[in-house]
């Protein structure tokens, strides 16, 4: 898995929040306010999914993005 972050320069902004999502080579997953939710979905666009443990697994090719949303 790919981790790949978009960095936003926000000056003087204390309120950011951290979203994250997941994409493949067809399809992007919808931003999330929380890493587990994201994880969670997943499986939804063919990105992934949780195993007996809970643990994630990601498919080939996937990308986890992150963002800072004000």
């Amino acid at each position: 898995m790919i981790i790949r972050e978009r960095l936003v320069t926000l000056r003087h902004c204390r309120n950011t929040m951290t979203q994250y999502r997941f994409r493949t080579p067809h399809r992007s997953g919808k931003w999330y306010a929380s890493l587990a939710q994201a994880q969670r979905f997943a499986n939804a666009i063919g990105a992934g999914f949780l195993d007996a443990t809970g643990g994630f697994v990601a498919y080939r090719g996937t990308v986890l993005e992150l963002r800072e949303k004000v």
